[in-house]
């Protein structure tokens, strides 16, 4: 069955901000414009539609040429995004005190009617795209774009903002191997990438780190240790370990979790101070760690991120232009095609343990605890 003509779409996006995100807002309202459409911009996820009072502009503003003008290599997203609030599992609390979660997704499909609103392109990673597929079986023309530093989406072969924050965790991995040498240390570092290993993996082998740790392979710390003494006993006095922020020691179910707040993703984080203490006591020297944290996030896009981005950005209008509706536009080397956003929604890719790269840090001399 034809899809009705589009006149107006919208855009959001939503979950952690990545670099790369005001390339694809720019190509889409640039796509969208060349066809004739309107865009519209949805403020900070869904809450510019779920708590229009919040804002001046409504929570909706209209995308034009001039404010997308120059954007493209900026950080962050000019439409604001959030990780709070889920609308399908929205938070409220009840006059006893208890908190109940609610779908408003509802509410979402309503001001897509009211306002002649046509389709969404969402911006985001596994949980904007859970919605994403949500909204599109309840009647909402959709198409997705994969967005995580974390490259933990299914289905596409790089997500954008990925290569930004590798390419800046190796540099910090760099500038600490001359200070770790100068002291002779271990510098644990710790990455983002929550329950995969590609930050951390990727990095850990550009910057030449002697260990990596990740959550796709249970480490035993005493292996770690042995490095450091061998490395010790050559007349190498420093070690350099990169720790992903969701490893786990063998034995261990869970990574850990620094916070936990109803109505968000747990956050990760403390490992890298673990592995540095016990490191310390298992070897006698001196550690210390340093967590990249957000740093992973800002910042500008890649020349690689650059270019992902903007043609996720126009391959999600072309999509929507040829009547698609309810996919995810992926990258599949050398070509952007279209999967199914339920093919997408709800699954995470975890690092292979046959991948070439794992096998490549293993050729060098690189461990991971194992």
């Amino acid at each position: 069955m034809s899809q009705p003509k589009i006149r107006r779409i919208a855009v959001c996006t939503g979950g952690g901000d990545a670099p790369g995100l005001n390339a694809v807002i720019r190509a889409v309202v640039i796509a969208a414009l060349n066809r004739g459409w309107e865009c519209y911009g949805i403020r900070d996820g869904f809450n510019g539609i779920l708590f229009p009072e919040r804002y001046e502009d409504g929570g909706v503003l209209r995308l034009t040429k001039e404010r997308v003008r120059g954007i493209t290599h900026l950080g962050g997203t000019i439409l604001g995004t959030t990780n709070r609030g889920n609308p399908l599992h929205y938070p409220l609390r009840m006059p006893d005190g208890t908190i109940k979660d609610v779908d408003r997704t509802d509410e979402i499909i309503e001001y897509f009617a009211k306002k002649e609103l046509d389709a969404l392109v969402s911006i985001g990673g596994d949980g904007s795209l859970t919605i994403a597929n949500v909204l599109c079986q309840k009647g909402l023309r959709v198409v997705g774009v994969p967005k995580t530093i974390d490259n933990d989406l299914d289905k596409t072969a790089t997500t954008f903002g990925f290569d930004s924050a590798v390419s800046f965790a190796t540099e910090c991995l760099d500038r600490l191997h001359s200070t770790a040498e100068s002291h002779q240390r271990v510098m644990v570092v710790e990455v983002m990438g929550r329950y995969a290993g590609w930050i951390a993996l990727n990095a850990g082998i550009s910057g030449g780190a002697h260990a990596v740790l990740i959550p796709e392979i249970p480490y035993n710390l005493e292996k770690v240790a042995a490095l450091v003494r061998d490395r010790d006993n050559e007349g190498r006095m420093y070690s350099i370990v990169c720790v992903a922020e969701g490893a786990k020691a063998n034995g261990e179910n869970n990574a850990l979790v620094a916070k936990a707040e109803v109505g968000q993703a747990e956050r990760l984080g403390g490992i890298g101070e673990r592995v540095a203490r016990e490191l310390q006591e298992l070897t006698g020297k001196e550690a210390r760690c340093v967590v990249l944290g957000h740093l992973l996030r800002g910042g500008s896009p890649t020349s690689f991120d650059r270019l992902a981005a903007l043609r996720f950005g126009t391959a999600a209008v072309r999509a929507l232009d040829e009547g698609f509706s309810g996919v995810m536009v992926a990258l599949a080397h050398p070509n952007v095609n279209y999967v199914p956003l339920e093919e997408v929604a709800g699954r995470m890719k975890n690092v292979p343990l046959d991948c070439d790269t794992l096998q490549t840090a293993r050729d060098l001399g690189i461990i991971f605890g194992d």
